[in-house]
């Protein structure tokens, strides 16, 4: 690992084609310099022992971002449940995580969850039961989609179009003039997340801190390096204004025109579970 953080910038590509709004700015609450989203993938242990107790710690809402077939939803539903009705968000991030089995290093992605493989309908209706779902646990009928791996290709075709509507926001296709930047906080230390979110060039913007394991399991961050960005962020809310995904996105499209809707996708756009 590199002692310099590495910051992935996403380019915005937001399905509808929505005008430039010269010269609109994004305001954050409290006159925050930066908005920060703190996302947790995967629905994993470490998620309920390590990283909701830290940020409890602090008053920080964050959004987990939920494969529904992960063993710690059946095994953990009342905890899941708890961390909802404390005011962080459960996230959609569909129910088997499929992912593009012809991309470099993907070769633990099963045939049968390989997105090459998928067509545009049966990507709808995975994302509309994961809704219906988290439904089930939270009660909300709000929500926001984090695509599994960042794959937006359903058997070669772009399959957010077809759920777009089911979503106040869809990680990274953040309409202008909203920019948004991307960390994979993945090994990295508390020393290195705290450079790369303090870079002056993310003035006026939203950042996702992206987070799988803490202190344990895959692509994980340790409970140190976690703690000390929490740490950094509560001694500078002044600076980033922090929640859920869903909150920050409500927030910033309550500030912009009402946009044109989203043109209809090729395929039949009917209701899958009816």
């Amino acid at each position: 690992m590199s002692a310099t953080p590495v910051l992935i910038i996403f380019l915005c590509s937001f399905i509808a084609a929505l005008p430039a709004f010269a010269g609109q700015q994004i305001s954050w609450p409290n006159d925050a310099q930066v908005a920060v989203s703190l996302s947790y993938d995967d629905a994993l242990d470490s998620h309920l022992d390590n990283a909701v107790p830290a940020l409890d710690e602090h008053g920080f809402k964050a959004s987990f971002y939920l494969t529904l077939t992960s063993t710690t939803i059946m095994d953990r539903l009342a905890d899941w449940r708890r961390l909802a009705e404390n005011g962080h968000e459960l996230g959609n991030h569909t129910i088997y995580h499929p992912c593009s089995a012809s991309l470099p290093e993907r070769d633990w992605v099963p045939s049968y969850h390989d997105m090459d493989q998928r067509t545009v309908e049966q990507m709808q209706q995975e994302v509309k039961v994961a809704n219906a779902f988290l439904h089930a646990i939270d009660g909300n009928t709000e929500r926001t989609l984090t695509p599994p791996c960042g794959d937006l290709l359903a058997g070669g075709e772009n399959y957010l179009p077809a759920v777009r509507d089911y979503f106040v926001a869809i990680k990274f296709n953040e309409p202008p003039p909203i920019e948004s930047v991307g960390l994979d906080t993945a090994g990295l230390t508390g020393a290195e997340l705290i450079a790369a979110l303090s870079n002056k060039d993310l003035n006026g913007k939203l950042v996702h801190l992206i987070f799988h394991g803490v202190g344990a399991e895959h692509l994980s961050v340790s409970n140190q390096a976690h703690q000390e960005l929490l740490q950094y962020l509560a001694d500078n809310r002044d600076i980033y204004w922090v929640d859920t995904y869903l909150a920050i996105m409500k927030h910033a499209l309550s500030q912009l025109p009402t946009p044109p809707a989203p043109p209809q996708a090729d395929h039949d756009q009917q209701d899958p579970m009816n």
